[in-house]
């Protein structure tokens, strides 16, 4: 009785291996190493650039700070440890600059927030020559921080010819006094006088980024609610106002960061005094006119900590923002 044999599967060809190496006859280990550092090449001038030009003197700076260290006796320079720092936090005068740093960030930061969200919410709405108000507004924002700071100081707070005084003149003329009171606006209220000038500058940023949080609002629901029958101030308190929460948070963050770090206004229209001095101009005193180079280079490096620290909830507020847009889409 004759039985079937079952058909022996061939044996694969003798010979060397696929090329490559890799598990498939793929590109092996070395091989994708290889053509993942050849994408990132361009990448790498730029890298060693940045790295130059801000990790660099930033590593300079931790070493400086921590040597008593004045350029006008060289020879006595010796190493502090951390004392510097120690100085930083309990010296009256940067305890102050602290304080009205604080003080200075806060009140801008918060004006600046309130009067953008309001031209936001106007500039939402269709009406004519939309595009050329919104062009208007957002001017302040691309003017150079010293020629703004600039134009307060002479256009503006003048007491002998700024605009302030001028209007105040032409009121006080409406009401039969031919001669009245000039006020020095810098003198008088110098810390307001700032803070003005610097909410004149940063508005529009803080506009910007409202105005897209308003325009990425979901057209259904904003439609519905009208349906709804809701009005307009309970679309905007329980609706725009919680979407715009991301928004809100990333402009104060990012307004936080650059206005702690303001020098420009401060050193144009005071030039520190009057209580206007903040940390960024201790910072150039101490170094440029005491020439403590110790001192100034640990409160610069108490300023880049805080910045990193505000930078870090910055980033992750965007990163929150990019994750609910691609989920939504």
């Amino acid at each position: 009785m004759s039985t079937l044999a079952a058909p022996r599967e061939a044996a694969p060809p003798a010979g060397p291996p696929p090329s490559g190496g890799g598990p498939g006859g793929g590109p092996g280990p070395r091989r994708g190493t290889v053509r993942a550092w050849a994408t990132r090449a361009p990448l790498l001038p730029a890298l060693v650039f940045l790295i130059a030009v801000t990790q660099l003197p930033f590593a300079a700076t931790l070493v400086i700070s921590l040597f008593d260290w004045n350029s006008l006796s060289p020879d006595e320079r010796a190493f502090a440890g951390f004392a510097n720092y120690a100085e930083v936090f309990t010296d009256a005068s940067l305890r102050e600059s602290v304080l009205t740093t604080v003080l200075l960030t806060a009140s801008v930061v918060i004006v600046s927030v309130v009067l953008g969200l309001l031209l936001a919410l106007l500039l939402d709405r269709t009406f004519a020559g939309r595009g050329i108000v919104r062009t208007l507004l957002i001017t302040p924002f691309l003017i150079v921080p010293v020629s703004a700071a600039l134009l307060f100081k002479h256009a503006l707070y003048n007491p002998e010819y700024g605009l302030l005084n001028g209007v105040w003149s032409w009121l006080a003329s409406l009401f039969g006094s031919d001669r009245p009171a000039q006020p020095d606006w810098i003198s008088d209220m110098p810390l307001t006088a700032v803070v003005a000038a610097l909410v004149w500058q940063w508005t529009p940023f803080m506009m910007l980024i409202l105005l897209a949080g308003l325009q990425s609002r979901p057209a259904e629901m904003m439609e519905a609610a009208r349906l709804d029958g809701a009005g307009n101030w309970q679309t905007f308190r329980y609706l725009t106002l919680p979407h715009l929460r991301r928004y809100l948070e990333l402009g104060i963050l990012l307004g936080s960061i650059y206005i702690v770090q303001n020098f420009d206004a401060v050193f144009t229209l005071t030039s520190g005094g009057l209580g206007t001095a903040n940390l960024p101009y201790t910072i150039y005193q101490t170094f440029y006119q005491a020439h403590e180079y110790g001192l100034a280079s640990a409160a610069g490096v108490v300023v880049v900590l805080g910045t990193i620290v505000i930078a870090t909830f910055a980033l992750r507020v965007v990163s929150s923002l990019f994750s609910e847009e691609v989920s939504r889409s």
